[in-house]
């Protein structure tokens, strides 16, 4: 009895299985059925019921990850393969046989059967039909990425014997050269090792012995041919198996030079770029040839598929759709000659959202004009406030020398007058006369605190409130203040808060950055520094070294607060031909040359001190042979509006509570004295 219910109980099952089984043929011949028509409809490609010796293997493309040494094991367990045609970007390969019978025990083998990608690590399900030819559209090959070269017989068949023949694999590890054998290959390093984990080097850890000196008439040829503009300093040498390949990656794109150039001896080669955008090209690299990648190649993910070129086929280039045009043969060893140039400075490259060194700070964007309060208060907190409270150190050792007008001007005015010193920097001013009651105001804390180590009477407020009664001051200045508020508006709002500081009869001076940089045939000592100044420190615009804005060049105060609003339709000089930022992103001015905006950022090279957090920040190198610069600096960007001819005076007398005495221009600056009526 109970050896009747255990042979029902394994009929149960087989039925069970027989009947999973049935289910599992009708949905692969159901999704075979729609890969036909998808690829008929789609593509072209009729498929046919008779056995041949030509499959399409759906799912299994360099569309959806599926990598040509793989398909070439899991298709040639069934006989030997002819031909094996992945086109680039489909989800479908083509493999011929040599036989039909072959093509039918792969089709009975393979069809409906479930495979891991090994690059993915995602599960697939194989559909297979057979096909007698294959007629693609897309037969013209696809462009090279930008920035990528294939140069055919770049050496010899004898130098490339004597290039392969030196290479020593004796011995596990060498120390001198850091060969490692790796999972997939064998690897050896000169001059730096490079690191697999993090695709970089160790500048600190340089190998003894440097290059080998075989490879000095090559990269000699390398760079009197303009393939590369620095002579390398680090080699890796990849030996590949038959059937190695290497997974996608990018070799670190701070850590070296733009050229990276890549020999292959031994064998041919398939090498997959894959586009962040999706797109991939497949670029056949036959022996003896060199790949040159550099710009957007250098951040494209690359990897080695191990599929040569027949002797008929293609044999440099990216692949076509061409069944025809890759031809399997046996693989031989491969290996490459992988050159690098150490990079020593930080990478300025116009890729910042790929580039890692630029990634983590995120290139600074460049603000655009403000169109609403809240905009301007963003703008005047990043670009001025935070500026000055940063650089406010070296920004003070820049300003010791009071400018001449402006002493004029202050040692005028009677003895015992009160003065206010708006927007007063490191205080500069504060002590020019002991006649004199001078009290100052910044926005800056640091530089205020740098007044109090000088023993000056100072505070931080704004300048568009000063927290002193009206009427109070008998005098007062504004020195290279007003030029930080964005808006004519804001602009107008500090002069009309400085004229009511004042007494009746009371003055004020007033210094502004003027557009006219070369003014009645005369150029400003802005401009004339231009190679000078060597000891008054250093600003870097554009990727470009430039002289430090010195004593006479404006920028002495971190007042303001910016306004959205346009400028005043009468505030413009008719010989201003400044285009107008409005609407448009702030350029970053370039120094030391004339100015072609009148809103604008100007940068400020940090010296002697450290990056710090904030968003207007940016960090550069100077040029080779700067002594004080082993550490790349950090760059601020103060925002600015400079002046046209009869701008502030226009302002000035837009109010009815003041008058001017006198305007006039004072080394690249437009400056007015105003009375209080």
């Amino acid at each position: 009895m109970a050896a009747s219910s255990q042979i029902t109980s394994m009929e149960v099952q087989t039925s069970e299985d027989r009947l999973k089984a049935h289910k599992m043929k009708k949905k692969v011949l159901r999704k075979q059925v729609r890969a036909q028509h998808t690829l008929m409809r789609h593509e072209g490609i009729e498929c046919v019921s008779h056995a041949t010796q030509s499959l399409v293997i759906a799912n299994a493309g360099l569309g959806n990850g599926m990598s040509r040494h793989q398909l070439l094991r899991i298709v040639e367990e069934f006989g030997f393969v002819e031909t094996l045609l992945m086109p680039p970007n489909k989800p479908y390969s083509f493999v011929k046989y040599g036989t039909a019978e072959e093509a039918k025990k792969a089709f009975d083998a393979l069809n409906g059967k479930e495979v891991t990608l090994e690059d993915l690590g995602q599960n697939i399900v194989l559909y297979i039909n057979f096909v007698e030819k294959v007629f693609l559209q897309s037969a013209a090959p696809t462009s090279l990425p930008p920035g990528l070269a294939v140069i055919e017989n770049i050496i010899s068949s004898e130098e490339e014997r004597r290039m392969l023949q030196s290479i020593d694999w004796i011995g596990d590890e060498d120390p001198q050269n850091a060969q490692k054998t790796l999972k997939h290959r064998r690897v050896k390093h000169f001059g730096y090792e490079f690191c697999y984990d993090n695709n970089n080097v160790d500048k600190d850890k340089p190998l003894p012995g440097g290059l080998p000196e075989i490879c000095d008439l090559f990269l000699e040829k390398c760079l009197k041919q303009g393939y590369i503009k620095h002579k390398p300093d680090q080699l890796t040498i990849n030996q590949y198996e038959p059937g190695q390949g290497i997974p996608p990656h990018i070799d670190t794109h701070s850590a070296f030079e733009d050229e990276i150039i890549s020999l292959s001896l031994g064998a041919e080669i398939v090498i997959d770029f894959k586009h962040p955008d999706g797109h991939t090209v497949a670029i056949m690299l036959p022996r003896c040839s060199l790949l040159v990648m550099a710009g957007e190649s250098r951040i494209t993910p690359r990897k080695f598929d191990v599929i040569q070129a027949s002797e008929l086929g293609q044999k440099v280039g990216t692949i076509t759709a061409d069944a025809g045009g890759l031809t399997l043969n046996r693989r031989e060893t491969r290996t490459s000659f992988t050159f690098r140039k150490v990079r020593r400075s930080p990478c300025n490259c116009i890729y910042p959202s790929v580039c890692d060194s630029q990634k983590g700070q995120q290139r600074q964007i460049q603000p655009s004009f403000p169109h609403s309060e809240t905009e301007a208060s963003k703008l005047e907190q990043e670009y001025v406030h935070k500026v000055y409270e940063e650089i406010a150190t070296h920004f003070s050792s820049t300003r010791h020398s009071p400018w001449p007008r402006v002493v004029e001007f202050l040692r005028s005015l009677p003895k015992g007058s009160i003065v206010a010193d708006v927007g007063c920097g490191n205080g500069k001013y504060l002590g020019v006369s002991n006649d004199l009651y001078v009290v100052g105001c910044d926005r800056s804390k640091n530089l205020v605190d740098i007044c109090g180590e000088k023993d000056f009477q100072a505070f931080v407020c704004d300048a568009l409130s000063v927290p002193m009664r009206s009427g109070c001051c008998d005098a007062c200045i504004s020195i290279a203040v007003i030029h930080h508020f964005s808006t004519a508006e804001r602009r107008l709002a500090t002069i009309r808060e400085l004229a009511r500081l004042l007494r009746p009869g009371g003055t004020a001076l007033i210094y502004v950055w003027a557009m006219e940089q070369e003014y009645k045939n005369q150029k400003s000592k802005y401009l004339k520094e231009k190679n000078t100044s060597k000891d008054r420190g250093e600003e870097i615009s554009a990727g470009t070294a430039q002289r430090l804005l010195c004593d006479q060049v404006p920028g002495g105060s971190s007042q303001g607060s910016a306004c959205s609003d346009p400028l005043l339709s009468d505030s413009k000089g008719e010989g201003c031909d400044a285009k107008p930022a409005t609407d448009s992103r702030l350029p970053v001015h370039t120094n030391r040359t004339s100015f072609h905006s009148q809103d604008l950022l100007v940068p400020w090279h940090l010296k002697g001190g450290t990056k710090k957090k904030g968003q207007n920040v940016d960090t550069v190198s100077l040029p080779a042979g700067s002594e004080e610069l082993q550490e790349p600096s950090p760059v601020f960007h103060r925002y600015y509006h400079v002046f046209c001819e009869g701008e502030l005076e226009a302002a000035c007398r837009s109010l009815d509570c003041v008058r001017v005495q006198k305007s006039y221009y004072d080394q690249g600056n437009w400056c007015v004295v105003l009375e209080k009526l």
